[in-house]
């Protein structure tokens, strides 16, 4: 009796604890990821960078980008169809989404030769970052381990002050209301 109170105990204790510690729908076993909430300072980073004109000279640090906002849009890959999707979005509607005074930063893990012929042949008016080893990922918990090659689709709008003002860990390309509320997280910030 003793030894199944003691067993009815600790999985009492540990079901919940293990549903905490795996996001929901995750895999038994699954790493879970440490995502940067509204209110946290922004981790920072250096990343190499390439727009229509090639790979930029100097690499982009976030903390010189301080007193700007700053979108960091990250996804999977380079052409794909979901990537096109929101890219062209942010394209077409920059003025509106973004408008002036904002440092859109799309990040995948691909090499700034593959973001140099998409953005030119895309006509992007931003620069995309290289995180090839996933280390600017792993920062902002959109590095996929099942995929280490794909970020995690995920976005985050970062106030003047350099803090998290928006954090969305699974962005969908396809539903207008996520544009509409990163344009009004964006319209916040700026203020």
């Amino acid at each position: 009796m003793r030894s199944y109170l003691k067993t009815f105990l600790m999985l009492a204790v540990a079901a919940p604890l293990a549903a905490q510690a795996a996001p929901q729908g995750a895999p038994q076993g699954a790493p879970t990821r440490v995502i940067p909430n509204p209110g946290d300072m922004a981790p920072d980073f250096t990343i190499q960078w390439a727009d229509r004109k090639g790979a930029k000279a100097e690499p982009l640090t976030l903390s010189k980008l301080r007193g700007q906002v700053v979108v960091l849009a990250f996804y999977p890959a380079d052409f794909s169809r979901g990537c096109t999707i929101e890219m062209s979005k942010f394209r077409d509607e920059y003025k509106s989404i973004f408008g002036d005074g904002v440092t859109v930063l799309p990040i995948s893990a691909d090499s700034l030769t593959t973001h140099n012929r998409w953005a030119d042949s895309m006509a992007f008016p931003f620069a995309l970052g290289a995180d090839v080893d996933g280390t600017v990922a792993k920062l902002y918990g959109s590095f996929n381990e099942a995929r280490p090659k794909n970020h995690a689709r995920t976005i985050f709008v970062i106030g003047k002050d350099g803090k998290v003002v928006y954090s969305k860990p699974s962005f969908n390309v396809n539903a207008q209301v996520a544009y509409d509320e990163l344009t009004a997280a964006i319209a916040a910030a700026k203020k």
